[in-house]
């Protein structure tokens, strides 16, 4: 086939939600995923730390999250293949973030607005703290925020490979190529141009490039502030243990979590690192001995005697403009639909944004969830969100 009702240019978790969610609310639609690397070798999606939280600032992220931690939950029954039932390892063991005095009003005014809409987030004092984790220094802190429940990690190329195997399942075309251009004119994509020369046509395309976001958005004549931003991931171990360890956001910025017998880490990309750095997966390891361990060894007595055993870089497809996501009609398109720039987010926002964008193509609005609020209008609005919670 050349011709489809829908073309979805990305084959990652968001471009496999969106397929996925298409074909089980429109079983007759002909849906093509093109992706331009099947092996998913230095995708997003095979190379993140896949974590879910509700610990956001913005109630818009906070009910998807909570959407999406109980679309994981059923996952294994909704997305089986021929009674097979796909596995991804969700824990929930919660996120702690960490304040000094400088930053516990900020907390505790994010702490009310989580609450209010359904998170179950504690307050914690350094007491409360330093009692439930003792092997945490808790000298210089002020204020703990801990998830109780729906917060924690999974394996992401799973839920790749769920959402993918599912939608293959249903009818789902996935196509080995890269995208070379958009046909468009009066406010239409009418084709989909390949690199090895074909084209498909398309009633509606879909930007899900992560990314590679931004120049997909550039063939349509959009410009969008969407680019690659590189995130390293340590990996160590450590002799001792560290009971009900959660993943622990550090007033440095510097993150860890337990992941089996060892941790992984990792900090914000320096302020310096230029383009070209970030479009590399080259591992900046300088970073783990300037920024991260000393953080790390500050926070965790226990981690002044570690070892360092591997490392890898992914990328974020970032939203320069607010880091929120981009979701829904690409402004002066009729069906062009954008669900990009997810900051580092994508994985645990696929779920929601999925839904939200097969919503927005058949039935022309949002049934489950109102994802309005990130519309590509605020950007040409000059409107940004204001999420305090960024990783």
């Amino acid at each position: 086939m050349t011709s489809y009702d829908v073309v979805i240019i990305g084959g990652g978790v968001i471009g496999s939600s969106v397929a996925y969610h298409l074909k089980a609310l429109a079983p007759q639609l002909g849906v093509a995923v093109v992706e331009r690397d099947p092996s998913y070798k230095t995708a997003s999606s095979a190379l993140s730390a896949s974590s879910i939280r509700q610990q956001f600032s913005t109630p818009v992220n906070i009910a998807i999250s909570r959407f999406g931690i109980e679309f994981l939950r059923r996952l294994p029954e909704v997305l089986a293949v021929d009674g097979e039932q796909p596995a991804i390892g969700l824990v929930e063991p919660g996120y702690l973030y960490l304040a000094t005095s400088a930053g516990a009003a900020v907390l505790a005014e994010n702490n009310a607005i989580q609450r209010a809409h359904g998170a179950d987030i504690a307050l914690l004092t350094p007491d409360q703290l330093a009692a439930r984790f003792p092997w945490l220094a808790t000298g210089d802190l002020a204020l703990g925020a801990l998830g109780l429940r729906d917060e924690g990690w999974f394996d992401g190329y799973g839920l790749l490979q769920a959402f993918r195997n599912k939608a293959r399942a249903l009818g789902v075309v996935y196509m080995a190529q890269n995208v070379v251009a958009l046909e468009h004119a009066a406010g239409r994509v009418s084709r989909v141009r390949l690199e090895n020369g074909d084209s498909l046509t398309c009633g509606h395309a879909v930007n899900a490039a992560g990314p590679h976001a931004g120049k997909l958005a550039a063939m349509a004549g959009l410009d969008f502030p969407l680019v690659p931003e590189r995130r390293c991931v340590f990996v160590f171990s450590c002799k001792d243990s560290l009971p009900d360890c959660p993943l622990l956001i550090d007033t440095s910025g510097v993150w860890f979590r337990p992941e089996g017998a060892y941790f992984i880490a990792g900090a914000p990309p320096r302020d310096g690192d230029t383009p070209e750095q970030h479009a590399s997966l080259e591992v900046d390891y300088g970073l783990f001995e300037d920024v991260v361990w000393p953080a790390l060894a500050e926070r965790v007595p226990a981690f002044e005697a570690i070892k360092f055993v591997n490392a890898w870089a992914g990328h974020y497809d970032m939203n320069l403009f607010d880091h929120n996501a981009i979701i829904g009609r690409a402004p002066g398109f009729e069906n062009f639909y954008l669900a990009n720039g997810f900051s580092g987010h994508g994985m645990q926002q696929s779920p929601a944004a999925g839904r939200g964008v097969a919503e927005l193509i058949l039935h022309g609005g949002y049934r489950s969830l109102d994802l309005s609020e990130l519309g590509p209008e605020r950007l040409l609005r000059n409107q940004p969100i204001i999420e305090k919670n960024i990783i």
